[in-house]
């Protein structure tokens, strides 16, 4: 059996995975929630792992079925039908193995984590605020494509148009896993409004794109925490400028510190800081986890370090380039109006590449 080695995994897989789907009935650990969802996270991706062994082992019976059939049987008609049975299994054999070494490699465990999506406008002046606002405008209309909810928690806009900064909460399936590669500097290169002599600039923004971090995984003390209420600026009719609904929350221990003014009701602005404030402080801890990552592979997450261009956007030439994979793609129109999926499968590929070499399955 050594030519199906991984088969060898499939009865300690199946194990675990009738154990995990005990003990998340159990009354002892369904009260213990973070260990509840840590465990639900571990059965679905066992789950899946289950019935990828199981469709693979279908195809393994039918090769030695087949096998069979042509060493023992001299029916011309039995021996062409096993034979075209063999090739087709024998072809399934290869993607299915694949599918089930990249399960065998741990999951990220932030990847089904809702995330925080953070636009800020780079060099480039009015221009950087006005690509900031596109790239908004580019993960809003993606965001809609793919079913999930955006929720603006804060903005500055900028003087000529688009966002000086932008933060967004991000609810869905599965967002993190998707959106994490986009962190890092974005470039643009075209002719801004501004300009009268027609001559192309190059400027940028950054993005960040942080998984959110669940009640149960930062403890915050209301003794390290300083609130700070402000009249909201910008949109919101009448209330603008006229009640203090606007929170600032300042995380004494490590200096962070978040704002909230999307809200007309202090109450909803303080939750959704309070909620941003467990992400950022979360994300200290996770970005550990990243650095370790970048350490010993070449992940296509960003390492945290915000000065990488990861890429270009060139107006004149209709190109995206995405250099990390040296991808180039001529669609560039598309690709500002969200249709950045193209992208982010490829660098998947590459990612689980990479998985698989350092796992050596």
């Amino acid at each position: 059996m050594a030519e199906f080695a991984l088969l060898e995994k499939f009865e300690s897989i199946r194990h675990r995975f009738e154990e995990v789907g005990q003990q998340i009935t159990d009354p002892s650990v369904m009260s213990d929630m973070k260990r509840y969802v840590k465990l639900n996270q571990e059965y679905k991706r066992l789950e899946a792992l289950t019935n990828a062994f199981r469709d693979y082992k279908q195809i393994v019976d039918n090769i030695q079925t087949a096998r069979e059939i042509l060493a023992e049987e001299s029916d011309e008609e039995l021996r062409a039908m096993a034979r075209e049975e063999l090739e087709q299994a024998e072809e399934l054999t290869e993607a299915k193995e694949k599918a089930i070494k990249l399960l065998l490699v741990p999951a990220d465990p932030e990847d089904s984590k809702n995330a925080i999506l953070e636009i800020r406008a780079g060099t480039g002046g009015d221009e950087a605020s006005i690509f900031a606002g596109d790239l908004f405008r580019m993960y809003s209309k993606f965001c809609e494509r793919k079913g999930w909810r955006l929720e603006v928690t804060h903005l500055s806009e900028g003087t000529s148009g688009g966002f000086k900064e932008v933060v967004a909460k991000v609810t869905g399936e599965g967002v993190y896993g998707i959106l994490k590669y986009e962190s890092g500097v974005h470039r643009v290169q075209r002719v801004p409004q501004t300009e009268t002599q027609g001559r192309v600039h190059t400027s940028a923004a950054t993005v960040a794109v942080l998984p959110e971090a669940e009640e149960f995984d930062v403890e915050l003390r209301e003794s390290d925490i300083r609130k700070d209420t402000y009249c909201s600026s910008g949109p919101g009719g009448q209330s603008v400028n006229t009640t203090y609904s606007a929170i600032r929350l300042t995380h004494i221990p490590t200096g962070i510190v978040v704002t909230c003014q999307d809200e007309k009701s202090q109450l909803k602005n303080l939750a959704k800081a309070m909620s941003e404030l467990r992400t950022r402080i979360y994300n200290m801890e996770y970005q550990k986890y990243i650095d370790d990552i970048s350490s010993r592979r070449k992940t296509m997450v960003s390492s945290g370090d915000r000065s990488a261009k990861i890429r270009t956007y060139n107006w004149p030439q209709g190109r995206v380039t995405d250099h990390r994979i040296n991808l180039t793609l001529y669609n560039l129109q598309a690709i500002i109006s969200g249709e950045i999926d193209e992208i982010i499968d490829q660098l998947q590929v590459e990612e689980n590449a990479e998985k698989l070499k350092e796992a050596e399955i």
